[in-house]
């Protein structure tokens, strides 16, 4: 694309796409897949329209990376979220509500025709969601695109991993959270967003490497599940990190215990939770503790000059507040992880 008459330096135009670039689709290197559902958000709602705060909040964002130099000249691109998935999203969340109620308050919404019918819809629609999302991602990476799905909740991302393991094959997924995401059907949702690495782990083979950094909220369900897949999932606990710290030892090392965890081949899960709360107040599940964004991308930095090789990634349970702090923070992460993913090219 001709840049001649583009000033990185000038303010941002909101006329322009994310981060006031000027690129279409069709000629950036980075297309933002946004997808706007929160339907089994177990505390606080709000991350389904997290996408339009961080557009934009993108305007802000400066467009000198130090590592990644130029970056943004190969195309970032976000579509605008489609108004049918939000829609579909906000109806099924006041669905959820009423058996997640019931659920806690007697026990046994099952016994209720009217709940039962309202979980199996919820259960369809994640259904039709996952397979929406595999069929946008298929399409974009068949046409050679790198492509960051931003959520939206956790569970939104199961779609791309199945895209991309039939696009890449065997691939290891590098996951920052809080949660480790390993129940089985929370709160009866079977693509609940609790779930989404078990439901990963079931379902696509192809993912040999589940690796956890910067958890520190979880049962015993989930660690029985961890397990059980033995050295296919590998938990960083932020209580040991923070010991490790607290001793002497450096990040830089424990980073490269980390990496040396994943394959060459590695897909980048960020939920904004596994960050410390200050930076994330309005996320959906926000837990004390957790990483700084400089730990992360210093992490993500080491990782890729040890020669492993980022394929993709998602951002999600970025919180919707009227301050907007949340979606500054989240901003500034999709605009590192779309300088990081074209790095690789």
């Amino acid at each position: 694309m001709d840049l001649t008459h583009f000033d990185p330096n000038a303010p941002a135009s909101s006329h322009q796409n994310i981060f006031g670039l000027p690129f279409g689709e069709e000629d950036a290197r980075v297309v933002i897949l946004p997808v706007p559902w929160e339907v089994t958000v177990s505390y606080a709602a709000g991350t389904a329209r997290a996408p339009e705060k961080i557009f934009t909040a993108s305007m802000q964002v400066d467009l000198y990376d130090a590592d990644a130099k130029d970056g943004w000249k190969k195309g970032f691109f976000m579509r605008h979220p489609d108004k049918n998935i939000l829609l579909n999203s906000d109806v099924m969340r006041k669905q959820a509500e009423l058996y997640v109620h019931c659920l806690l308050e007697d026990g046994n919404p099952g016994e209720n025709a009217f709940l039962k019918n309202n979980l199996q819809k919820i259960n369809e629609g994640s259904e039709k969601l996952n397979q929406w999302v595999y069929e946008q991602t298929r399409a974009l990476l068949d046409q050679g695109k790198q492509v960051v799905l931003l959520g939206g909740d956790h569970s939104t991302p199961l779609g791309y991993y199945k895209a991309i393991a039939e696009k890449e094959g065997s691939f290891g997924i590098l996951h920052i959270d809080a949660h480790c995401d390993l129940r089985e059907a929370y709160e009866d949702f079977r693509y609940s967003h609790a779930s989404i690495m078990y439901n990963a782990l079931k379902e696509v083979p192809a993912l040999k490497k589940l690796v956890s950094v910067g958890i520190r909220d979880f049962c015993e369900e989930e660690l029985q599940v961890a397990e059980n897949e033995g050295e296919r999932v590998k938990l960083f606990f932020d209580r040991d990190i923070k010991e490790r710290l607290y001793e002497g030892d450096s990040w830089k090392s424990i980073c490269d215990k980390i990496i040396a965890a994943l394959p060459e081949k590695v897909y980048l899960s960020f939920d904004i939770d596994g960050l410390d709360p200050r930076l994330c107040p309005h996320t959906g599940t926000p837990v004390p503790g957790g990483l700084d964004t400089d730990q992360v991308f210093y992490l993500l930095k080491r990782m890729q000059e040890s020669g492993r090789r980022l394929i993709g990634a998602d951002l999600v349970e970025v919180g919707f507040a009227p301050e907007e702090w949340d979606a500054n923070v989240g901003a500034r992460v999709l605009f590192k992880l779309c300088n990081l993913l074209v790095k690789e090219v």
